[in-house]
């Protein structure tokens, strides 16, 4: 146990680049250790680079449409005259972009927000089917590559002067299709190197990576709006490209794929299959093959439908303060004053400062309760009064709306967080899956792409009912909110009713030893 095993020369021929290049260095192989360091610093970083630029949007939001919030709705977003808008000559902070700065801009991006998700939402589905049938890695770095490039596509918008709404809905659609590849895979490659004793935590901690890539992802495009709103694409979009020329470089897929001899605790350990013969849960390539499990079967595993439907609801209030938060902040009076674009984007970090929190404090408290679905459906309730005490008191002064927009981001990320890292990874390992590995991405696949659904509806429906009342909108998320913890209620009972037994076993045992 624990001992590093020299690898056979085809194993060897495996190893990224990168990781050979590292150990021609120190001169000898690898631990699993620093396997694992490695794995969750390169995914951390390569899915913030994700967000970083998905926030890009919610930022340029009041900058193409600075008006948005004295006009109403159109009901016919989808007019002929944005295929030809006049060409403008120079564009200045707070002058809009033609078609979003028209009366129906608002609706306009709220278009452009659920196609992004929605081809997101689909291409998540097939994200996790291609994930477990190929190489995480090149798939991974294909997906960065071209988000960068699609991301930046979006922004080029602004130096050819190009007003064709279905120039960016096209774009959008393609860089959702891009962005899908990243949750399936990075999950499946953090699964598989750690196992599920500890997995709560410290997947709570590497779920950062959400809200540090919305955080910076929110930073850079504020501080670029100034010199024209195509920057605060462009740039996200070449440092996801970067990132993902490292992880092609460096990211070890999974232990067989770098010869490492299995160290952790759960994931490697024995299991029993029959009388007398023991089988590690991840065997090696070279002895067996494994088939990797079907969509059907995996919605079949005990705990993947409740928790789908869960985070159908728990991202779409989470999506919506995603691409909608700076637009509010931006457009509603905090202490009798609005500001301005970039500094409600700035301010809007906050809320992904709070989620950092909550996904940790999630990840920790689950784990020690070994309680996911208690510690899930107890936040989303949580959420409920935090959305009403934002909603209500966040205009009073900046400190209390800060406070407010940290408590919320606490418990409305902390559940996102807890399902679509731990809870994936513990439902693509389960044991009726009799020890196979080739269902991660699968089972991440399912339960983020349904969630990914109520990610576009909650943007889109924001779009529209914002117009009428914001207080209409926090009404829907705190009903979402209520709905996602109750979808949780059979696998809460079933926590309880395990804790309960535990509890009277533990009290039996003093006595029969007595």
């Amino acid at each position: 146990m624990g001992s590093m095993t020299e690898p056979a020369p085809e194993s060897n021929h495996r190893k990224p680049l990168g990781i050979r290049f590292l150990e021609y260095i120190q001169g000898t192989t690898l631990s699993y250790k620093t396997y694992q360091a490695i794995v969750l610093i390169v995914t951390f970083f390569a899915y913030a680079s994700y967000h970083a630029t998905r926030k890009t949007t919610s930022i340029v939001k009041s900058t193409l449409d600075p008006q948005s919030s004295d006009v109403g709705l159109k009901l016919y977003p989808w007019r002929i005259t944005y295929l030809q808008e006049p060409a403008k000559l120079s564009w200045m902070l707070g002058d809009g972009w033609a078609p979003f700065n028209g009366s129906d801009g608002t609706a306009l991006l709220g278009e452009l927000d659920v196609a992004f998700l929605a081809f997101y939402a689909v291409g998540m589905y097939f994200s996790g089917h291609l994930g477990d049938r190929t190489d995480l890695r090149i798939f991974l770095t294909v997906g960065m590559v071209g988000t960068g490039l699609f991301t930046s596509l979006f922004g080029i918008g602004y130096w050819g002067n190009i007003h064709s709404f279905y120039y960016y809905l096209i774009v959008q659609m393609i860089a959702g299709l891009f962005q899908s590849t990243g949750w399936p895979s990075v999950v499946a490659v953090v699964g598989n190197w750690f196992g599920k004793s500890k997995r709560g935590l410290i997947m709570g901690i590497w779920n950062a990576h959400t809200s540090i890539g919305n955080i910076t992802g929110s930073l850079v495009a504020s501080a670029l709006l100034s010199y024209g709103w195509g920057w605060s694409f462009v740039v996200p979009g070449l440092m996801i490209a970067f990132i993902g020329l490292a992880v092609f470089l460096l990211l070890p897929v999974n232990p067989e794929s770098v010869g490492a001899d299995g160290e952790d605790d759960e994931l490697h350990s024995p299991k029993k299959i029959g009388e007398g013969v023991a089988q590690p849960l991840l065997e090696s390539e070279t002895e067996v093959k494994q088939k990797a499990v079907g969509f059907i079967q995996a919605w079949k595993i005990p705990g993947v439908a409740p928790f789908a439907l869960c985070l159908f609801f728990a991202k779409l209030v989470a999506y919506t303060f995603l691409y909608w938060l700076p637009f509010y902040i931006s457009n509603t009076a905090i202490d009798g004053k609005y500001l301005s674009s970039s500094s409600a984007g700035n301010l809007s970090t906050l809320f992904d400062v709070g989620g950092v929190v909550g996904g940790i404090l999630a990840g920790h408290i689950s784990d020690r309760l070994n309680a996911r679905a208690i510690t899930a459906a107890s936040f989303m309730y949580c959420a409920i009064p935090a959305l009403f005490f934002y909603r209500s008191y966040g205009h009073v002064s900046l400190t209390i709306n800060i406070i407010l927009m940290f408590i919320t981001g606490l418990f409305v990320n902390g559940p996102y967080a807890l399902i679509t890292t731990a809870v994936s990874a513990d439902l693509g390992t389960h044991s009726s899956l009799e020890g196979n590995s080739r269902a991660l991405a699968t089972v991440t696949a399912i339960i983020d792409g349904t969630g990914s659904v109520g990610a576009a509806i909650g943007p889109l429906l924001t779009g529209y009912i914002s117009a009428t009342s914001w207080t209409a909108v926090f009404t829907m998320l705190m009903a979402a909110a209520l709905i996602a913890g109750l979808l949780l209620t059979r696998l809460v009972v079933a926590e309880v009713t395990e804790k309960i037994e535990e509890s009277r076993s533990q009290s039996r045992s003093p006595a029969l030893e007595v």
